[in-house]
């Protein structure tokens, strides 16, 4: 087994960074359920500013952030319409109905993004017998496509239908830097006409855990209320909070490199045989690759891998997701692509 692991399954397996540890060490902190811890409450105005909404709660993960998300603006027995191959959807363990008594309504999306006739197409009409719609959620980036980016006039569009419905619309944003990045534009402006927004700490940005939810000031009011009912409220967690602030004034706008390095990997392997990768859907951090030969076990290919020490993602069938990060670096890259050359059994170690 190799000295060094490249782990690429997640960008969620990273550690945090020495500023992260060193600020987490120092970090000033109180109880957060009274509001009396000064980190956090910085880390909160911090992110909202960053968004652009009046306020942000600290959650403990993403999947946490959509679901108090969702539920501190619905009611039991209402619809949400999201994306068939939504992280809401398929990987989150159906919270939404099991503790909100919201029913998803999934359909289709391209390339993550939804088209807005078919979100109007999808809304229940007033009658006995229909579910209230009353929420859209869209999801940016798009993970199971691929880490596509939705535009700012897609997300627009969309959000044009709900409310001339009077619909609220939420937005899965766990990779939104990586999207804001990649389109060159500030989040708050792929955000600005969205109710209510996550995004995650730990995955692109690199801390060892938390998610934020922003929106109104009332609607965060609420969502505090949500967050107490799940078991989300902490205390002293300016420890972690802290890891955050330095992900927000210092990882944000690296994720360009990350970007760089998926892009380069994904064209080295889309040069081996046996596998099938667009290097020009490569547009963040996330590579799909398809393992094309009939011949070679998906699973075994991921073992064979992890044999030469780099761990990818459990396939999605023979989809194989691999995920850069900050701890992958430019030099990996052929460290990668020749333990793939190995794995296929190409050359030999």
């Amino acid at each position: 087994m190799p000295d060094r692991v490249i782990d690429l399954r997640s960008d969620t397996v990273t550690h945090p960074t020495p500023a992260m540890r060193e600020a987490m060490y120092r970090a000033e902190v109180g109880d957060d359920v009274y509001g009396e811890d000064p980190t956090v409450n910085r880390l909160e105005a911090m992110a909202a500013e960053r968004l652009g909404k009046e306020a942000s709660l600290l959650l403990l993960s993403g999947t946490m952030g959509n679901l108090v998300g969702i539920l501190a603006q619905t009611r039991h027995g209402d619809e949400a319409i999201v994306g068939e191959y939504s992280h809401i959807f398929l990987n989150e363990a159906g919270g939404a109905a099991a503790l909100g008594g919201v029913q998803l309504f999934p359909i289709p999306t391209h390339r993550g993004t939804m088209d807005p006739r078919q979100v109007e197409a999808s809304i229940r009409a007033e009658n006995v017998h229909f579910p209230r719609t009353s929420l859209v959620c869209l999801e940016n980036t798009a993970n199971r496509d691929g880490g596509t980016v939705v535009s700012v006039g897609d997300t627009n569009a969309v959000a044009e239908v709900a409310h001339r419905h009077n619909l609220r619309l939420h937005l899965d944003g766990a990779r939104l830097f990586n999207a804001a990045v990649a389109l060159g534009v500030p989040a708050s402006t792929l955000v600005e006409r969205v109710d209510s927004v996550t995004f995650c700490l730990s995955k692109a940005l690199g801390c060892p855990m938390g998610s934020i939810l922003a929106g109104s000031a009332d609607y965060i009011k609420e969502a505090r209320r949500w967050r107490k009912m799940v078991g989300g409220s902490l205390r002293q967690s300016g420890v972690f909070a802290a890891a955050g602030i330095v992900a927000l004034q210092e990882m944000v706008d690296r994720l360009a490199e990350d970007h760089r390095n998926a892009r380069r990997l994904a064209e080295g392997l889309a040069q081996l045989p046996g596998l099938a990768v667009d290097p020009t859907a490569v547009e963040t951090n996330i590579i799909m690759v398809h393992v094309a030969d009939e011949g070679t076990d998906p699973q075994e290919f991921v073992a064979a891998m992890a044999e030469r020490g780099v761990k990818v993602g459990s396939p999605y069938g023979p989809r194989i997701r691999i995920v850069t990060h900050y701890q992958f670096r430019a030099e990996d890259v052929d460290v990668v692509l020749r333990a793939a050359e190995q794995s296929l059994g190409l050359v030999h170690a």
